[in-house]
């Protein structure tokens, strides 16, 4: 009977919320529509550019026709949305167009884009500024992150608009944690800090390792995607800005102490057979049972798998835990924002104002929760970011276990992290790429030469700590700040 009224509750809420964002879409907006000259009697065609495939294609197409046969006929705008392949496919084709190349379509009206695209397009003079078309007041709804990203520019123009979100969460294999913790009495609780979580897989690493007569042959526990935004992120925990761009210019923030503990955490365990890295992605690593546990995208949880398939081809079925990711000790409760957002190619304002308003309404707390359950992404209101609604909207789709655990553990760090990301600046993708390989790269490659060396007779404490020293350290950072003043410059 409780569960009944609450779910109640929850819709009765979430209703309201609905209800008071059309009041605003619809009443507000009037003198906005003739102030920029909208009107139904000249309607305003939009094309909109997107990479949605699937589901999330559907489900956007869906609510497209829908803000057509409502308040786009009620206001004179027409949005005609496309998907144009791939994130790279899309970002090709903007591109292409902006540059008008030959052969190439004229740029659309509205694109989906990540910062270092709509920088670009920003560059070439064609983001248009957000800023006149929405109130103070709209803007407050959102969080206040998820803005941020877009302004990237020298004067702080909005040319980003936020429409979905994912973050990062932990994956865990819990039927195989539960045996190993039995065993060893290692707490769930120590996954919460990075020092925990390495203590934890060393404990694993030697427990699996005792389960043979081999020695050395342990299991890692723990994997990661995205190494891009264990710096960023990891950085930011304790106190630092890797990438911190201000007045349109970056600087890079990479201390040496910052760096030596994000090597510590990272690169000690991994080359200590702790952690591991095996196929494309570490959710392959835990359906093969390489690994039991995985920091990765809320957007992506659907992959990580229900079985886990050795050397029996069924496999067996394991029980998924979903937890915040872990946060370095003695640090700041950091979680990376990710996702693409929508830019507004500058035409004339009449353009323009449309498309924010298809963008406010396709935002509006409800409607965009409608949006984000149904493909794993998370909402950009504040309103909507609230695990009791998000769970009376999950009532409504066909969603896994484990993606329902993942929308509600996402949604619930927006009300204790702080969502962050770079912002956009020149040469950031190349940047960016040498965050996600330097370390992983030098990871792999030093944990495959320990293996050689274990392999030869040695054991791997003594193989790995040939790895592990100060000088090596040194020797990798230098070459790591280097890389990355040759990234910037380059795209100088």
């Amino acid at each position: 009977m409780m569960r009944k009224i609450c779910k109640r509750l929850c819709a009765l809420t979430l209703t309201a919320v609905m209800a008071a964002g059309s009041l605003a879409l619809s009443g507000c907006d009037t003198s906005l529509d003739k102030k920029f000259g909208l009107t139904p009697k000249d309607p305003v065609s939009l094309d909109l550019w997107h990479y949605y495939n699937g589901p999330q294609k559907e489900s956007l197409d869906r609510l497209v026709t829908e803000f057509n046969e409502t308040v786009g006929m009620e206001k004179g705008i027409v949005v005609t949305a496309s998907s144009q392949g791939n994130v790279n496919d899309l970002m090709n084709k903007v591109l292409d167009s902006a540059n008008k190349k030959v052969g190439a379509e004229p740029i659309p009206d509205i694109f989906a884009a990540y910062a270092d695209t709509a920088y670009a397009i920003d560059q070439i003079g064609l983001a248009a500024d957000l800023d006149p078309y929405f109130t103070k007041e709209e803007l407050d709804r959102y969080l206040a992150g998820y803005l941020e990203e877009g302004r990237f520019d020298a004067e702080n123009h909005l040319k980003i608009f936020p429409v979905a979100k994912s973050t990062e969460v932990m994956m865990l294999n819990k039927t195989d944690w539960d045996k190993f913790a039995a065993a060893t009495g290692t707490e769930l609780s120590q996954l919460s800090t990075m020092e925990g979580l390495i203590e934890a897989s060393r404990k694993y690493y030697e427990w699996t390792d005792s389960l043979t007569d081999a020695p050395d042959d342990g299991k890692a526990l723990f994997g990661r995607d995205a190494m891009a935004n264990y710096m960023v992120v990891g950085a930011k925990q304790l106190g630092q800005e890797i990438f911190s761009v201000s007045g349109g210019e970056m600087t890079v923030g990479a201390d040496k102490d910052t760096i030596r503990r994000l090597w510590d955490c990272y690169y000690v365990p991994f080359v200590n057979g702790y952690f591991g890295a095996y196929g494309k992605f570490r959710s392959d690593d835990a359906k093969t049972g390489a690994l039991l546990a995985c920091v990765g995208s809320t957007s992506s949880a659907t992959y990580f798998p229900q079985r886990v398939y050795t050397n029996d081809d069924d496999g067996y079925p394991i029980e998924v835990l979903v937890i915040e990711p872990p946060c370095f000790e003695g640090g700041e409760k950091v979680a990376v924002q990710q996702g693409a957002g929508m830019v507004v190619t500058k035409s004339d304002e009449k353009t323009e104002y449309a498309a924010a308003v298809f963008l406010k309404w396709f935002t509006e707390a409800q409607r965009n929760m409608k949006f984000v359950v149904e493909t794993g992404y998370m909402p950009v209101e504040k309103a909507a970011n609230d695990v009791s609604l998000v769970e009376s909207a999950l009532q409504d789709v066909d969603a896994s276990a484990c993606l329902q655990d993942t929308l509600k553990v996402g949604v619930g760090m927006t009300q204790t992290h702080q969502m962050y990301t770079t912002k956009a600046f020149r040469g950031g993708a190349a940047a960016r790429a040498v965050l996600e390989n330097a370390m992983n790269d030098q990871a792999k490659a030093d944990a495959a030469a320990v293996q050689a060396l274990v392999d030869g007779g040695q054991t791997r404490k003594d193989a790995a700590a040939q790895y592990t020293t100060d000088q090596h350290f040194e020797e990798w950072y230098q070459d790591f700040l280097q890389k990355i003043a040759d990234a910037v410059k380059t795209a100088a």
